[in-house]
């Protein structure tokens, strides 16, 4: 069965008349009649009555009809939908984050995507940087927002691209009596609180640039609790169970029992990026990034 095939025998349909529908597709009868054949033929039903009063659609063409007309509509949208695709406008984008781009960066930059692209499906997997570099070698997601440096092996695969930094800061228990001073604070002016953070296996960076902070200012933290997500750790702050170093952006994870202090002592600048596989030619991932260099560059003309 060819779209031809159902082209005429919908313009025969509609006309109830094969002259006029020969007139309608600009061609003479005999051949509509043998193409109307050969699709009754396929089929394997007679799809019109044919006497001396006219035509008139038997109940098998009828119920062709509808389904002939919504796949001749579909083949028509076919090139639109493949161009689409090609421009990356449509299509699917497995997304992972580490929890500190949920309060920073990602939700702006999704709903700009939204925006621009809004037939796209986005995944999105909440994910540390360790998985998220293992899901890429794997082709398990197209994109990944986490923390560098990337291990010598994912650099060989993967691009990369800068897309925030910011400095650590203090998430403490409420109520602690030098949280009465405003401002900046010195880890030497706190209690002697154990310090919550996530194992190291996670993201070696960050682990060694928060013990670094304490390092510098003479200080031997002692590790209290390890967690995996950064609200877990500003959880476990609440309950006063010890202190934290977390990216600022963190901060806007609001939590009753916890306050955000910015430090005193000198701090490494944390960075978020975005990784992906170098031999993905998806457009649809391509799209994404193009618009994230535009968002990015804006932010920084701002």
């Amino acid at each position: 069965m060819e779209l031809r095939q159902l082209r005429y025998f919908v313009t025969v349909a509609e006309e109830l008349h094969f002259g006029k529908a020969a007139l309608r597709l600009h061609m003479t009868q005999p051949p509509l009649s043998q193409t109307i054949q050969a699709l009754e033929e396929a089929l394997g039903a007679v799809l019109f009555e044919r006497n001396r009063r006219g035509v008139a659609l038997t109940p098998a063409g009828s119920a062709l009809l509808p389904e002939a007309r919504r796949m001749l509509a579909q083949a028509q949208e076919l090139p639109q939908l493949v161009q689409r695709a090609a421009a990356g406008e449509v299509g699917r984008l497995t997304l992972a984050f580490v929890s500190s781009a949920d309060y920073s960066v990602l939700p702006p930059f999704l709903r700009a995507y939204r925006a621009a692209y809004p037939q796209v499906q986005i995944t999105l997997q909440e994910a540390t940087s360790d998985l998220q570099l293992d899901d890429l070698l794997h082709n398990r997601i197209d994109a990944g927002l986490l923390i560098p440096p990337l291990p010598d092996k994912a650099r060989q695969e993967l691009d990369y691209l800068p897309v925030l930094n910011e400095p650590l800061v203090l998430a403490l228990p409420s109520g602690l009596p030098v949280l009465k001073k405003k401002g900046k604070l010195k880890l030497s002016a706190l209690p002697p609180l154990p310090l919550i953070i996530f194992p190291r296996a996670i993201s070696p960076a960050l682990h060694d640039a928060i013990l670094s902070v304490f390092h510098d200012a003479g200080m031997t933290p002692q590790i209290g609790q390890e967690a995996i997500q950064m609200q877990t750790i500003v959880s476990l702050v609440s309950a006063g169970i010890g202190m934290a170093l977390v990216p600022q952006s963190v901060s806007n994870l609001m939590r009753t029992g916890v306050e955000y202090r910015a430090l005193a002592d000198a701090t490494p600048l944390v960075e978020t990026g975005l990784a992906w596989r170098r031999d993905n030619a998806s457009p649809v991932l391509h799209g994404f990034l193009e618009l994230l260099r535009k968002e990015l560059r804006k932010s920084v003309l701002c």
